[in-house]
Protein backbone atom coordinates (compact mmCIF):
# COMPACT_ATOMS: atom_id res chain seq x y z
CA UNK A 1 0.00 0.00 0.00
CA UNK A 2 1.03 3.50 -0.50
CA UNK A 3 3.21 4.82 2.14
CA UNK A 4 1.13 7.51 4.39
CA UNK A 5 3.96 10.47 3.74
CA UNK A 6 4.41 9.69 0.10
CA UNK A 7 3.42 13.11 -1.38
CA UNK A 8 5.39 11.94 -4.61
CA UNK A 9 3.07 10.49 -7.58
CA UNK A 10 4.56 7.33 -8.71
CA UNK A 11 3.95 6.28 -12.98
CA UNK A 12 5.58 3.11 -14.81
CA UNK A 13 7.07 3.95 -17.53
CA UNK A 14 6.46 0.96 -19.95
CA UNK A 15 4.34 -0.39 -22.61
CA UNK A 16 3.33 -3.87 -21.60
CA UNK A 17 -0.42 -3.78 -19.50
CA UNK A 18 1.08 -7.33 -17.90
CA UNK A 19 3.62 -5.21 -15.90
CA UNK A 20 1.03 -2.91 -15.04
CA UNK A 21 -1.33 -5.51 -13.83
CA UNK A 22 2.14 -7.12 -11.97
CA UNK A 23 3.24 -3.86 -10.29
CA UNK A 24 -0.21 -2.79 -8.87
CA UNK A 25 -0.44 -6.01 -7.28
CA UNK A 26 2.89 -5.54 -5.40
CA UNK A 27 2.61 -2.07 -4.38
CA UNK A 28 -0.56 -1.70 -4.06
CA UNK A 29 -1.36 1.37 -5.95
CA UNK A 30 -0.35 2.70 -9.43
CA UNK A 31 -0.52 6.52 -10.16
CA UNK A 32 -0.23 6.42 -13.66
CA UNK A 33 1.94 5.40 -16.83
CA UNK A 34 4.49 6.70 -19.22
CA UNK A 35 4.24 5.37 -22.84
CA UNK A 36 6.66 6.58 -25.98
CA UNK A 37 6.98 4.82 -29.74
CA UNK A 38 10.41 3.22 -27.93
CA UNK A 39 8.28 1.30 -25.37
CA UNK A 40 5.46 0.11 -27.72
CA UNK A 41 8.00 -1.46 -29.54
CA UNK A 42 9.34 -3.29 -26.33
CA UNK A 43 5.53 -4.56 -25.97
CA UNK A 44 5.48 -8.24 -25.84
CA UNK A 45 2.91 -8.56 -29.27
CA UNK A 46 4.75 -6.23 -30.73
CA UNK A 47 8.19 -7.38 -30.42
CA UNK A 48 6.76 -11.25 -31.43
CA UNK A 49 5.32 -9.39 -35.29
CA UNK A 50 8.77 -7.92 -35.44
CA UNK A 51 10.35 -10.96 -35.12
CA UNK A 52 8.20 -13.08 -37.37
CA UNK A 53 8.54 -10.26 -40.14
CA UNK A 54 4.93 -9.52 -39.72
CA UNK A 55 5.16 -5.80 -39.06
CA UNK A 56 2.17 -3.42 -38.78
CA UNK A 57 0.60 -0.99 -41.39
CA UNK A 58 0.28 2.50 -40.57
CA UNK A 59 -3.20 2.15 -39.54
CA UNK A 60 -3.01 -0.93 -37.60
CA UNK A 61 0.22 0.31 -35.20
CA UNK A 62 -1.83 3.28 -34.77
CA UNK A 63 -4.93 0.68 -33.34
CA UNK A 64 -2.35 -1.26 -31.38
CA UNK A 65 -1.21 1.88 -29.77
CA UNK A 66 -4.29 2.69 -29.05
CA UNK A 67 -5.35 -1.12 -27.62
CA UNK A 68 -3.02 -0.76 -25.52
CA UNK A 69 -3.14 2.25 -23.67
CA UNK A 70 -7.00 1.50 -23.46
CA UNK A 71 -6.11 -1.45 -21.44
CA UNK A 72 -3.69 0.50 -19.37
CA UNK A 73 -6.04 3.05 -18.83
CA UNK A 74 -8.81 0.60 -17.86
CA UNK A 75 -5.99 -0.46 -15.41
CA UNK A 76 -5.59 2.91 -13.83
CA UNK A 77 -8.96 4.55 -14.15
CA UNK A 78 -7.86 7.30 -11.86
CA UNK A 79 -4.70 8.01 -12.44
CA UNK A 80 -2.85 9.58 -15.87
CA UNK A 81 -1.22 7.38 -19.09
CA UNK A 82 0.52 9.33 -21.31
CA UNK A 83 0.56 9.10 -24.86
CA UNK A 84 3.32 10.16 -27.15
CA UNK A 85 2.60 11.76 -30.79
CA UNK A 86 4.96 10.78 -34.05
CA UNK A 87 7.56 13.74 -34.23
CA UNK A 88 11.28 14.00 -36.00
CA UNK A 89 13.04 16.87 -36.77
CA UNK A 90 10.27 17.38 -39.95
CA UNK A 91 7.29 17.40 -37.82
CA UNK A 92 5.23 20.55 -37.95
CA UNK A 93 3.11 21.97 -35.04
CA UNK A 94 -0.19 21.26 -36.61
CA UNK A 95 0.48 17.96 -37.12
CA UNK A 96 1.67 17.23 -33.55
CA UNK A 97 -1.57 19.01 -32.80
CA UNK A 98 -4.04 16.98 -35.12
CA UNK A 99 -2.07 13.79 -33.84
CA UNK A 100 -2.39 14.55 -30.06
CA UNK A 101 -6.34 15.59 -30.55
CA UNK A 102 -7.16 12.17 -31.83
CA UNK A 103 -5.06 10.53 -29.43
CA UNK A 104 -6.40 12.70 -26.48
CA UNK A 105 -9.79 11.15 -27.41
CA UNK A 106 -8.94 7.37 -26.54
CA UNK A 107 -8.97 7.45 -22.99
CA UNK A 108 -10.40 9.42 -20.75
CA UNK A 109 -7.22 9.78 -17.97
CA UNK A 110 -4.93 11.05 -21.45
CA UNK A 111 -2.04 13.84 -21.32
CA UNK A 112 -0.54 13.94 -24.55
CA UNK A 113 3.81 13.87 -25.06
CA UNK A 114 4.75 16.76 -27.14
CA UNK A 115 9.04 16.76 -27.47
CA UNK A 116 10.46 20.25 -25.80
CA UNK A 117 11.10 21.67 -29.23
CA UNK A 118 9.88 24.39 -30.85
CA UNK A 119 7.25 22.77 -32.93
CA UNK A 120 6.58 21.00 -29.83
CA UNK A 121 6.10 24.03 -27.72
CA UNK A 122 3.98 25.82 -30.32
CA UNK A 123 1.61 22.62 -30.62
CA UNK A 124 1.34 22.56 -26.81
CA UNK A 125 0.17 25.76 -26.70
CA UNK A 126 -2.33 25.50 -28.66
CA UNK A 127 -3.63 21.99 -27.03
CA UNK A 128 -3.61 23.48 -23.71
CA UNK A 129 -5.71 26.77 -25.22
CA UNK A 130 -8.11 23.68 -26.20
CA UNK A 131 -8.56 22.08 -22.97
CA UNK A 132 -6.09 19.17 -23.54
CA UNK A 133 -3.46 17.59 -20.40
CA UNK A 134 -0.22 17.28 -21.72
CA UNK A 135 3.48 15.98 -20.72
CA UNK A 136 6.32 17.85 -22.49
CA UNK A 137 8.82 14.84 -23.05
CA UNK A 138 12.51 14.86 -23.84
CA UNK A 139 13.57 18.53 -21.35
CA UNK A 140 17.07 19.00 -20.55
CA UNK A 141 17.76 22.28 -19.66
CA UNK A 142 15.83 24.77 -17.19
CA UNK A 143 15.20 27.19 -20.22
CA UNK A 144 13.39 24.34 -22.03
CA UNK A 145 11.28 24.26 -18.83
CA UNK A 146 10.76 27.90 -18.39
CA UNK A 147 9.46 27.79 -21.88
CA UNK A 148 6.63 24.99 -21.08
CA UNK A 149 5.68 26.89 -18.18
CA UNK A 150 5.42 30.31 -20.01
CA UNK A 151 3.73 28.10 -22.93
CA UNK A 152 0.89 26.57 -20.96
CA UNK A 153 0.12 29.52 -18.69
CA UNK A 154 -3.55 29.19 -19.24
CA UNK A 155 -3.72 25.69 -17.94
CA UNK A 156 -4.99 24.11 -14.31
CA UNK A 157 -2.34 22.34 -11.60
CA UNK A 158 -2.60 18.71 -13.55
CA UNK A 159 -3.03 19.27 -16.76
CA UNK A 160 0.75 19.83 -17.42
CA UNK A 161 3.64 17.71 -16.91
CA UNK A 162 7.17 18.71 -17.60
CA UNK A 163 9.78 15.72 -18.22
CA UNK A 164 13.15 15.82 -17.71
CA UNK A 165 15.51 13.11 -18.59
CA UNK A 166 17.42 12.31 -16.10
CA UNK A 167 19.15 8.99 -17.06
CA UNK A 168 20.51 10.10 -20.66
CA UNK A 169 22.24 13.66 -19.17
CA UNK A 170 23.91 10.90 -16.92
CA UNK A 171 25.06 8.73 -19.87
CA UNK A 172 27.20 11.58 -21.25
CA UNK A 173 28.66 12.19 -17.23
CA UNK A 174 26.24 15.09 -16.49
CA UNK A 175 24.26 15.16 -13.14
CA UNK A 176 20.67 14.46 -14.37
CA UNK A 177 19.63 14.83 -10.66
CA UNK A 178 20.45 18.39 -10.78
CA UNK A 179 18.15 19.34 -13.40
CA UNK A 180 15.50 18.05 -11.27
CA UNK A 181 16.67 19.97 -8.30
CA UNK A 182 16.98 23.15 -10.68
CA UNK A 183 13.85 22.91 -12.01
CA UNK A 184 11.66 21.98 -8.86
CA UNK A 185 14.02 25.61 -7.62
CA UNK A 186 12.96 27.52 -10.50
CA UNK A 187 9.04 26.69 -10.30
CA UNK A 188 8.85 27.46 -6.58
CA UNK A 189 8.59 30.98 -7.62
CA UNK A 190 5.81 30.51 -10.40
CA UNK A 191 1.97 29.72 -9.70
CA UNK A 192 2.25 25.60 -9.64
CA UNK A 193 0.41 24.93 -12.34
CA UNK A 194 3.36 22.41 -14.16
CA UNK A 195 4.12 19.24 -12.25
CA UNK A 196 7.81 18.16 -12.57
CA UNK A 197 7.27 14.24 -13.55
CA UNK A 198 11.64 12.89 -13.22
CA UNK A 199 11.90 10.52 -16.20
CA UNK A 200 14.93 8.43 -17.31
CA UNK A 201 15.31 6.81 -14.05
CA UNK A 202 18.10 4.08 -14.41
CA UNK A 203 18.70 3.32 -10.92
CA UNK A 204 16.74 3.33 -7.66
CA UNK A 205 18.97 6.20 -5.88
CA UNK A 206 17.48 7.87 -8.58
CA UNK A 207 14.46 7.34 -7.13
CA UNK A 208 15.03 7.93 -4.06
CA UNK A 209 16.56 11.22 -4.76
CA UNK A 210 13.82 12.57 -6.92
CA UNK A 211 11.13 11.65 -3.44
CA UNK A 212 13.60 13.58 -1.36
CA UNK A 213 14.20 16.63 -3.66
CA UNK A 214 10.07 16.23 -3.68
CA UNK A 215 9.46 15.49 -7.74
CA UNK A 216 5.87 15.85 -8.31
CA UNK A 217 6.36 12.71 -10.42
CA UNK A 218 8.67 10.04 -10.97
CA UNK A 219 8.42 7.55 -13.98
CA UNK A 220 10.37 4.53 -13.53
CA UNK A 221 10.66 1.19 -16.10
CA UNK A 222 9.31 -2.05 -14.84
CA UNK A 223 11.85 -3.73 -13.10
CA UNK A 224 13.36 -0.12 -10.94
CA UNK A 225 9.59 -0.06 -9.34
CA UNK A 226 9.96 -3.99 -8.75
CA UNK A 227 13.14 -3.54 -6.74
CA UNK A 228 11.26 -0.58 -5.02
CA UNK A 229 8.16 -3.01 -4.14
CA UNK A 230 10.22 -5.93 -3.32
CA UNK A 231 12.30 -3.52 -0.13
CA UNK A 232 8.72 -2.59 1.05
CA UNK A 233 8.52 0.47 -0.89
CA UNK A 234 11.45 2.42 1.23
CA UNK A 235 11.46 6.36 1.32
CA UNK A 236 14.92 8.24 1.66
CA UNK A 237 15.51 9.59 5.69
CA UNK A 238 16.70 12.71 6.23
CA UNK A 239 20.05 11.46 6.03
CA UNK A 240 19.87 10.24 3.39
CA UNK A 241 22.63 12.09 0.57
CA UNK A 242 22.38 11.21 -3.28
CA UNK A 243 26.08 9.90 -4.82
CA UNK A 244 26.51 11.45 -7.87
CA UNK A 245 30.42 10.06 -7.94
CA UNK A 246 32.38 11.78 -10.60
CA UNK A 247 29.22 13.24 -12.94
CA UNK A 248 29.63 16.65 -13.85
CA UNK A 249 27.11 19.17 -12.08
CA UNK A 250 24.74 21.11 -13.87
CA UNK A 251 24.63 24.56 -12.08
CA UNK A 252 21.30 26.45 -11.57
CA UNK A 253 20.31 29.46 -13.31
CA UNK A 254 18.32 32.00 -12.37
CA UNK A 255 15.94 32.44 -15.34
CA UNK A 256 12.72 34.75 -15.46
CA UNK A 257 9.35 33.17 -15.74
CA UNK A 258 7.94 35.66 -16.90
CA UNK A 259 8.38 35.83 -20.68
CA UNK A 260 6.85 34.59 -23.78
CA UNK A 261 7.84 30.73 -24.65
CA UNK A 262 9.71 31.61 -27.61
CA UNK A 263 12.31 33.85 -25.86
CA UNK A 264 13.80 30.70 -24.47
CA UNK A 265 16.80 28.47 -25.54
CA UNK A 266 14.96 25.40 -27.07
CA UNK A 267 17.93 23.53 -28.69
CA UNK A 268 19.27 20.99 -26.78
CA UNK A 269 21.24 17.87 -28.67
CA UNK A 270 19.65 15.17 -26.69
CA UNK A 271 16.03 16.73 -27.51
CA UNK A 272 16.78 16.59 -31.48
CA UNK A 273 18.37 12.85 -30.40
CA UNK A 274 15.46 11.65 -28.95
CA UNK A 275 12.82 12.40 -31.63
CA UNK A 276 15.28 10.85 -33.76
CA UNK A 277 15.53 7.49 -31.56
CA UNK A 278 11.55 7.78 -31.03
CA UNK A 279 10.34 8.34 -34.54
CA UNK A 280 13.30 5.84 -35.79
CA UNK A 281 11.53 3.10 -32.95
CA UNK A 282 8.19 3.58 -34.39
CA UNK A 283 8.89 3.27 -38.49
CA UNK A 284 11.00 0.16 -37.49
CA UNK A 285 7.12 -1.25 -36.50
CA UNK A 286 5.80 -0.34 -39.86
CA UNK A 287 6.08 -2.60 -42.87
CA UNK A 288 7.24 -0.63 -46.62
CA UNK A 289 4.31 -0.79 -48.72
Amino acid sequence: MRPANLKTKIFLDGGDPDETKTLIKLLGFLDGQTTNPTLISKNPEAKKRIETGNKFSEDEIIRFYQKTVREISSLIPEGSVSVEVYADAYTNAETMLRQGKEMFSWIPNAHIKFPCSAEGLRAAEQAVKGGMRINMTLCFSQEQAAAVYAATRSAKKGDVFVSPFIGRLDDRNENGMDLIRNILKMYARGDGHVEVLTASVRKPDHLLYALKLGSDIITAPYPILKEWGEKGLPLPGDKYVYDAGALKPIFYKAVDLSRHWQVYDLTHDLTAGGMEKFSGDWNALIRKS
